[in-house]
């Protein structure tokens, strides 16, 4: 098997695995329940081919340095701590499901998971894997898109059955 493949395969089931129950899979479902789910799924893939690309990037860069492996855990782990804590801090919503967006919805979607998997740990799994396979980053990039897109699609899914059967 080519190592590029080997890369796809752990990248995807990797991700798959990391964005079951995820704050962005959540996410996924939200806003399914309020745009068309081809809009959301193009959404989330703009986001994430942006975001692990920058985070395969890094990863790739970190490989440059094998004396700073001891600082970039530390740094992994404080980021999990600290994204943590903003977690469970929570955020006030009010009225925020009656506001309409003037961007449109490919462009919100995408906006918002962006930044919802800046730290998260899926951002973090494909920093790792471009560490652990340097030589494949197209395959890290195309596994940990793929993955996501497969992880998000089912809290898509669930979203538009959930529209259907809940009152809003």
């Amino acid at each position: 098997m080519s190592s590029n493949f080997i890369a796809f395969l752990f990248s995807v089931s990797a991700v798959v695995l990391a964005e079951m129950g995820d704050k962005t899979q959540l996410l996924a479902m939200a806003f399914a329940a309020r745009y068309k789910a081809s809009k959301v799924l193009i959404g989330v893939f703009i986001a994430t081919v942006f975001n692990h690309a920058l985070a395969v990037a890094v990863g790739n860069y970190i490989t440059h340095f094998h004396t700073l492996e001891i600082w970039i855990q530390g740094v992994a782990s404080l980021s999990f701590i600290l994204f943590g804590l903003w977690t469970i801090r929570g955020d006030k919503l009010e009225g925020e499901d009656k506001r309409l967006t003037k961007y449109g919805a490919v462009f919100t979607v995408a906006l918002a998971f962006f930044i919802a998997e800046m730290g998260d740990k899926t951002q973090l799994a494909t920093i790792a894997l471009a560490t652990k396979f340097p030589s494949n980053p197209l395959g890290i990039l195309v596994g940990t898109t793929t993955g996501m897109l497969i992880a998000d699609s089912i809290g898509i899914i669930f979203g538009v059955v959930m529209c259907k059967k809940i009152p809003e």
